[in-house]
């Protein structure tokens, strides 16, 4: 098979595990019937423990390449802000709001990064990234408008708690960005991941997992969901995406931006969750203004326009 053509394979791939994750922490959660399972803190806590055990060999391997004590300060920011935090933001969140809505607030990661950059970074922005910046600023409240009136159960809390995990992931990527490009992305991810480990395993086990995994018939339905989540959502697809950099391109690989709400939306209403034309409309300004800030600088027949 062509780069090319495994790339776009590899591509679809990837948003599919990303945007099936959304409606994995839902199974977690809850079963078929709508029985509760596991708490949304213990399918966070279990899905960060599962995520750094898995990538354990890996994180030992880069714990050998830090440099300093600095290093793994700023890598300790990556763990908490890029994963630890916002996997219980989610989980919380979803206990509000459908895992199609959380896929679409999830696309407002692109326009958090590059508005973090700007005003703790110091980033430069370009009048197009600003126009960019700002149609996604418009794409984001009327998201978390429009899907008010789908929920049965959220509230504002919900749907603030997913914008919250969208600035801790622009955090995260910044720091990666700025201070630790010297690292490879799996030595970050790994490393990153070992440090929430312990954590995650506390909070797991204080929170009551093994109770619910005694007298819960549902449990080990929600566990299968939860593992899937942790392993291949986590580990395995940092691997694949780091194939699909080394084989295509950043501008490509970056493009599973644009294909992970529209997989969490399809396979949340394929599970039966209400989706209206308004919350898509909205989604779709926010990707909008993610072209235009991230992509659109940077394709050739912009700079031939443009770009002098």
């Amino acid at each position: 098979m062509k780069n090319e053509s495994k790339g776009w394979v590899i591509l679809l791939f990837l948003a599919l595990i990303w945007g099936s994750s959304f409606i994995l922490m839902k199974k977690g959660m809850f079963a078929s019937n709508g029985k509760p399972i596991f708490t949304d803190v213990q399918v966070a806590s279990m899905r960060m423990f599962f995520a750094a055990l898995v990538l354990l060999p890996m994180a030992l391997k880069g714990f050998k390449q830090l440099q300093s004590v600095k290093d793994f300060l700023l890598l300790m920011i990556v763990g908490f802000f890029g994963n630890f935090f916002p996997a219980f933001l989610f989980t919380y969140a979803e206990t509000g709001i459908s895992s199609g809505y959380a896929g679409m607030l999830n696309s407002c990661v692109p326009i958090f990064a590059l508005l973090i950059g700007f005003l703790v970074f110091k980033d430069r922005l370009s009048k197009v990234q600003f126009l960019g910046v700002a149609i996604g600023t418009v794409g984001i409240v009327a998201l978390s408008i429009a899907g008010q009136d789908l929920e049965i159960n959220g509230d504002w809390s919900h749907v603030v708690a997913i914008i919250g995990a969208t600035i801790c992931y622009g955090i995260s990527l910044n720091t990666i960005k700025h201070t630790l490009q010297k690292y490879k992305s799996t030595e970050i991810t790994s490393v990153a991941f070992f440090i929430t480990l312990v954590p995650g395993g506390l909070i797991a086990f204080f929170s009551g997992v093994l109770d619910v995994i005694e007298s819960n018939p549902y449990a080990y339905s929600g566990l299968v969901y939860i593992l899937v989540l942790s392993v291949v959502g986590t580990a395995i697809a940092v691997v694949v995406f780091n194939q699909l950099i080394s084989i295509s391109s950043v501008l490509f690989a970056s493009s599973v931006t644009y294909l992970i709400p529209i997989f969490a939306v399809v396979i949340g209403v394929s599970f039966g969750e209400q989706i209206g034309v308004y919350q898509i409309v909205s989604m779709c300004i926010i990707l909008v203004g993610v072209f235009v800030a991230n992509y659109l600088p940077k394709l050739k027949f912009y700079k031939d326009r443009f770009d002098h």
